[in-house]
Formats: structure tokens, C-alpha cells, sequence
């Protein structure tokens, strides 16, 4: 791949076009045990890019961890819920945290971390979809993306 190429996979876009926007892709799916017949291990990177962010992180799951169900739930719970759901990678690198406002419309916030036991930091980014079939087509995206790395 050349510099110039982005690498494939899922991508959320946060902020307005401009200076705020930030890109938030999940890329690279990989099972990093194949010598294991069904390797439930599932890595992928978590990219988020903007004028003033750039930020990697690896991030390791069995199977998805459920991430694709997560959304799926969302989805299906249009009309709203109190509270925050939240989700978490099996290391806890990526953390997602769901709150449903007003207007039909859920946020969803994005935590990228560093690795266990260090714990120095954490980027966050927050995105908002529309309930209901925006997040349906946020969720097979994911779900597609995770089934790609077997």
C-alpha cells in the first residue's frame, strides 16, 4: 500500500467539515494466532485522525467482543432508553459509552486507551447517528468489518 492509499475497513465521522472533523476508521483486521484452527483472537486497528488528533491504537477482541450486537441493540431500542449503555474491547482499548437524546438521536462516545497496566492516557470522540437505520447500517458495517478478519 502506498503512502497516499487509506487502508479499507469502517469509518465514523465526528464535528463539522473543517478544522473539528475528525475520522475515526477501524482497519486491519487480523487473527494473530492462524496457527490455531478457529482463533477466537481478533486484533484491528483503531485510527482517529483530524487536523489536531492522530491517533493509533491496536485493539484485541474475542470474535468482536459483541461489538456488532451492541449497535444492533441500539438500533432496536429506537425510541430510547435512559442512562448509558456501554461496551468495552477485551483490554479495554476501545470503550464505547451510548446515551439516546432528545430528537431521535443517539451519541455515541469512542474511547481509545492506552494498553493495561499503564493506563497514561485516553482519547475520546463522540459521534451522533440518527436511532433506528442509521445505526442499523453503523452496525452491519461493524459487523461486516469484524467478520472480514476471519
Amino acid at each position: 500500500m502506498s503512502e497516499l492509499e487509506e487502508p479499507s475497513g469502517v469509518v465514523v465521522n465526528a464535528g463539522a467539515d473543517g478544522s473539528t472533523s475528525v475520522e475515526l476508521r477501524f482497519c486491519e483486521p487480523v487473527r494473530p494466532f492462524p496457527e490455531y484452527e478457529d482463533d477466537p483472537v481478533l486484533d484491528f486497528l483503531a485510527r482517529a485522525r483530524g487536523r489536531w488528533v492522530s491517533v493509533d491504537v491496536s485493539v484485541r477482541t474475542l470474535r468482536g467482543d459483541g461489538l456488532g450486537a451492541f449497535l444492533d441493540e441500539l438500533a432496536e431500542d429506537f425510541r430510547g432508553w435512559e442512562g448509558a449503555r456501554t461496551w468495552c474491547s477485551l483490554e479495554n482499548d476501545l470503550t464505547l459509552s451510548a446515551t439516546h437524546g432528545s430528537g431521535g438521536y443517539v451519541r455515541l462516545t469512542w474511547g481509545l486507551h492506552s494498553r493495561p497496566p499503564a493506563d497514561e492516557w485516553c482519547f475520546e470522540i463522540t459521534t451522533v447517528h440518527a436511532a433506528g437505520e442509521d445505526l442499523r447500517n453503523l452496525a452491519a458495517g461493524i459487523r461486516a468489518f469484524l467478520e472480514s478478519g476471519s
